[in-house]
């Protein structure tokens, strides 16, 4: 079978898992005593990897795995599991909970399933290839991106300026120019954002697989399109470059923008 469906107890399992390392350490006295050192965050992180990892292994041990905290396992299998257990530290470690967990599931290379989940709100965004992405959240929120004619209208965010170089720098700058107002911050919580409908274009630079591979069905599952700045696939050696857009509308106008 190929219908990455089949896999979807077993990615939401993992997402569970994660969620009950992640939470006690959120907002936690061992945080606000780090005083901005990383270390708690870096436990979280590799603890939830590790949880997550020991339960594919269990369920799926002919899959493959790569992981933000302990690289590769058997990345040329058929299916290749993606994992970024804490998308966000700089959020997760000041307390806003504008930070996720990624799980990503590829085919042949290709991202089929995609799973955000935010662990201190309980939202969850769930995209399968070829079908309408989920969302789940006690606050509501409806899974869709909407309309947006122009980039003169578009809501854009990125992460943080300080990823783009000497290159990348006036291509945002000239996308930002463009569009209606920018907003920073938010990491992938940002893309879940555009798969609900609040924000149009998200762009980021310097990202490796398991920061976009969960993302691309999310989005392309709520209509819109994740590509990198050229409107390519994203693809394991492409150049870290991501353009997310929810109307498929902005998708040529704002690479053409970013690809100068």
């Amino acid at each position: 079978m190929t219908d990455a469906s089949q896999f979807l107890p077993a990615a939401e399992a993992a997402a569970d898992l994660a969620g009950q390392v992640i939470r006690p350490l959120f907002r936690s006295q061992l945080l606000v005593d780090a005083k901005g050192d990383a270390s708690p965050v870096t436990e979280a992180d590799r603890a939830a990897e590790r949880a997550i990892r020991a339960l594919l292994a269990d369920r799926l041990p002919a899959h493959g795995v790569i992981g933000e905290e302990y690289g590769d396992h058997q990345a040329d299998a058929e299916w290749v599991w993606v994992l970024d257990p804490i998308d966000g530290t700089r959020a997760f470690v000041t307390g806003r909970p504008l930070f996720g967990t990624l799980i990503g599931l590829l085919h042949r290379g290709r991202p089929v399933l995609g799973l955000i989940d935010q662990p201190a709100t309980g939202e969850r965004w769930i995209g399968i290839a070829g079908r309408p992405t989920t969302f789940r959240a006690p606050l509501g929120g409806t899974p869709g991106c909407r309309p947006c004619a122009t980039l003169a209208e578009a809501e854009l965010s990125c992460t943080s300026p300080d990823m783009f170089d000497a290159t990348t720098a006036p291509r945002f700058a000239a996308l930002k120019a463009a569009a209606r107002r920018t907003t920073w911050g938010g990491d992938c919580y940002a893309y879940g954002l555009l798969a609900i409908g609040l924000v149009d274009v998200v762009v980021d630079a310097t990202m490796k697989p398991w920061d976009w591979a969960a993302l691309v069905p999310v989005i392309e599952g709520a209509g819109g399109r994740c590509t990198d700045w050229a409107g390519r696939p994203l693809a394991l050696d492409g150049d870290g470059t991501v353009l997310a857009v929810g109307d498929p509308a902005l998708l040529a106008p704002a690479s053409s923008l970013l690809s100068g």
